[in-house]
């Protein structure tokens, strides 16, 4: 449990230090200036695909545990013709 909440940590710190850095590229890059809107819109659809991206797995996950993925590639379902 210690080691887990240990390697949550170090991700977390991590991922912070990857934002920091991306931030501090994308002002030494001289490339145009992004609006509040356009960091409210960034930050928006980063956000919506993680909750994606999250909910898909839920579902992958709940197939999973609940039996609906069994069938599927069982060896009577294999044709044996096919190289």
């Amino acid at each position: 449990m210690r080691a887990t909440l240990f390697l949550i940590g170090l991700s977390g710190i991590l991922i912070a230090l990857l934002a920091v850095a991306a931030m501090w590229g994308w002002q030494q890059s001289g490339g145009q200036a992004l609006s509040i809107h356009g960091y409210l819109a960034l930050g928006l659809g980063a956000l919506f695909t993680f909750w994606l991206t999250a909910g898909l797995m839920a579902l992958v996950f709940y197939s999973s545990r609940h039996g609906y993925d069994d069938e599927a590639g069982a060896a009577e379902e294999i044709d044996e013709r096919i190289p």
